[in-house]
């Protein structure tokens, strides 16, 4: 277009030869000016000017980067941030002062901010502290107990609450209290409906884990999942993410359920919650249908709570400042290199051994196994 131009053809006829419009060629002309047509830069360019017009000039800025230096080698105060410039131009009598805003868009765009951006790392896959499990080879029940609520009236209601990590099933029982008989019946009911996960999730509550006061305590839940071959998992005290799955449906229980009515009776909180069960699950159908598959339920199996102990139960924990971890009354040596730090803590019945396996959130495919060491599991009779 520029060269047919050059020889005499109109704009308009160049134009129309290569079917564009008159301002087309015109932006070409300009771009090529009297420049020689192999020193034109043909390539295409970002619309609008490469630098806003408002932007404050190259002296301005070296000035706000010069009192910046001279208030940080020599404020009485230590203060050099936007603020303390700003302040120190108005004392200054300057006649050009930019806002705060602005004088922090140059420290940034000059590289003179001392501060560390945050750096977001991707989150472990689900399940990451079991190796199957984060495959998705595997599916995971979580239970959790809701507690403080009360209806009109003193009645006091606890709700036991379930859901699976993969296909979002879950199951919910609202009672005037919760015990660990209670919960063994709430659980096979509903793996006798669903089929058995691989692992089954708890806090350290009494009621999941047994009594706290004494060395190698396994309460009655424990032992039910043992003698099915579901494997238990003690998440860690006071550690955030690892209780979410759980923890988000309480909320949403609440939510949907207990907040939206007024109750009169604990029946009537029951029969809501069994609607809302019901709803959910239909909602999440498809997930369900996808999560990985459950084993049945054996059919000629009986709950027998003196069974010598077999299996495994797993203890997600942290370390102390001696590279320590604190299991079931007896503190385990894991590395004097891995203190304040997560471990999975494996209690081998069957192989009567304990191993502790590091984790790391930034890699979650690598369990290093720390140690070994020998455990002999109770033989004493259980107290029913």
């Amino acid at each position: 277009m520029v060269q047919l131009v050059r020889n005499g053809v109109s704009q308009r006829s160049a134009a129309s030869q290569f079917g564009v419009s008159l301002n087309t060629v015109q932006r070409w002309l300009r771009r090529a000016a009297d420049a020689p047509l192999e020193q034109v830069d043909w390539s295409d360019q970002t619309p609008g000017a490469s630098e806003s017009p408002k932007r404050c000039d190259a002296k301005l800025e070296d000035r706000v980067l010069a009192i910046r230096k001279t208030l940080k080698e020599d404020s009485s105060l230590g203060e050099y941030g936007a603020q303390a410039i700003h302040q120190e131009m108005q004392q200054r009598g300057l006649q050009r002062i930019p806002s705060l805003r602005t004088i922090g868009r140059i420290l940034e765009r000059r590289g003179a901010l001392d501060g560390r951006r945050r750096v977001r790392r991707q989150a472990p896959p689900p399940g990451w502290y079991l190796l199957d499990l984060a495959a998705r080879r595997v599916e995971l029940d979580s239970f959790d107990i809701v507690e403080g609520l009360v209806i009109e009236g003193g009645q006091e209601v606890v709700v036991l609450n379930g859901m699976s990590l993969f296909g979002g099933l879950c199951c919910s029982w609202p009672e005037a209290n919760m015990t660990a008989i209670f919960t063994v019946q709430a659980l096979l009911e509903h793996w006798r409906q669903q089929g058995l996960p691989a692992y089954v999730k708890f806090d350290n509550d009494t009621v999941f884990q047994g009594a706290h006061q004494w060395p190698d305590s396994f309460g009655r839940v424990t032992r039910m999942c043992l003698s099915l071959g579901v494997t238990p998992v003690f998440a860690p005290p006071l550690q955030s993410g690892f209780q979410a799955d759980i923890e988000a449906f309480n909320g949403r229980w609440q939510e949907k359920v207990w907040k939206r009515f007024h109750f009169h009776t604990l029946a009537d909180v029951k029969r809501q919650s069994r609607l809302f069960v019901t709803a959910h699950r239909k909602k999440n159908a498809e997930r369900i249908e996808d999560a990985p598959r459950r084993r049945s339920f054996p059919k000629d199996w009986t709950l027998n709570l003196q069974a010598p102990l077999t299996g495994r139960v797993v203890y997600v924990r942290k370390t102390n400042e001696a590279g320590c971890v604190c299991v079931l009354g007896h503190t385990w040596e894991a590395s004097k290199l891995w203190c304040h730090r997560l471990v999975r803590v494996d209690v081998d019945l069957t192989a009567r051994e304990v191993r502790i396996y590091a984790l790391r959130r930034r890699e979650p495919a690598n369990h290093t196994l720390l140690a070994t060491h020998e455990y002999v599991p109770p033989t004493k009779r259980f107290h029913e």
